[in-house]
């Protein structure tokens, strides 16, 4: 008995002989697994991180872009930026952008997408259709639209004898506005239908069993189940309308008079065309703030879903 007891006790305190060899697997493993990311976090790193960096030190100095002269000039840029009557209008049509982008294309593609539930045979052909503008360059879709329908010798405003709404002051900001908003609402319609293809089937056919009609059903079900896509997707539309530049300049480059003046065109004015990279750095890290702004919003909202 004392010699089993004896011979026993060290038998059951050695851990089992696979764990060290689990353990420096893993060990290995993890490590594989870190020399395999590394090269997009360098890459991600070197792309985004470091200009994010730069451009807020920029933001606080005179550099003109040219050399490595740059003088610390503390708020004297956000100071500048703010008195300037420009920016002011700027800013004004980045919140008119907004708030079309998040009434006119979001409604158009949720309900375009709910339309597309019903088509069986021809939703891929749609989708198709619906997904070619905003897969084509900005430069091809704002040719098409400056020859075919803002051109007023020849395109569909010249035969209605209507003027060009880019050529107006008051207009400018919403001719370019329809243009990107032509592009962009294929996309969410394509992001909608496949959140709306998630819903449920038997909370569907319970609400039908029920007798709710077409309209009872999506707005009881199908509304419900895509929250958290309308909400991300509200997020990253507000994100976006606040880096809006590309149709902005190549339909009016922020003309006539600022009609169409928005931020990135603003920023981008400082920095190509009066050599102020600061002032320009300075306009970037004001965009960037209110992209974070949305970025909280929605992290509140979803913790807030969560949560309920």
């Amino acid at each position: 008995m004392t010699v089993t007891a004896a011979t026993a006790a060290p038998t059951a305190q050695t851990p089992p002989s696979g764990r060290p060899r689990r353990s420096a697997h893993r060990r290995r493993q993890s490590l594989i697994n870190y020399l395999l990311v590394a090269p997009a976090l360098l890459l991600s790193g070197l792309i985004v991180v470091v200009p994010g960096i730069l451009t807020a030190v920029f933001a606080f100095t005179d550099w003109s872009g040219i050399g490595y002269n740059a003088n610390f000039v503390g708020l004297e840029n956000f100071r500048d930026i703010l008195e300037d009557p420009v920016f002011a209008t700027a800013l004004s049509n980045n919140i008119k952008w907004v708030a079309l982008f998040l009434t006119l294309p979001a409604v158009i593609g949720l309900l375009t997408a709910w339309l597309l539930l019903r088509r069986r045979r021809t939703r891929t052909f749609y989708q198709v259709v619906y997904l070619m503008p905003y897969v084509l360059a900005p430069a091809v879709n704002a040719m098409v639209w400056l020859s075919i329908i803002y051109n007023p010798y020849g395109g569909v405003i010249g035969v209605l004898g209507i003027d060009s709404p880019l050529s107006s002051v008051n207009g400018a900001l919403y001719g370019a506005a329809a243009v990107d908003m032509w592009h962009y609402w294929g996309f969410l319609t394509i992001v909608y239908f496949g959140a709306l293809r998630q819903t449920p089937v038997d909370q569907v056919e319970a609400a039908i069993c029920d007798g709710a009609n077409s309209w009872q059903v999506f707005k009881h079900v199908y509304l419900p189940s895509i929250r958290s896509t309308l909400m991300l997707m509200g997020v990253m539309t507000v994100i976006f309308s606040f880096l809006a530049f590309d149709y902005v300049y190549l339909l009016t480059q922020g003309g006539p008079a600022h009609g169409s003046e928005v931020m990135g065109t603003y920023a981008y004015a400082f920095a190509f065309a009066a050599f102020q990279f600061g002032k320009a750095s300075a306009v970037g890290l004001i965009m960037s703030f209110f992209g974070l702004i949305a970025s909280c919003v929605y992290t509140w909202m979803s913790r807030r879903q969560l949560s309920s």
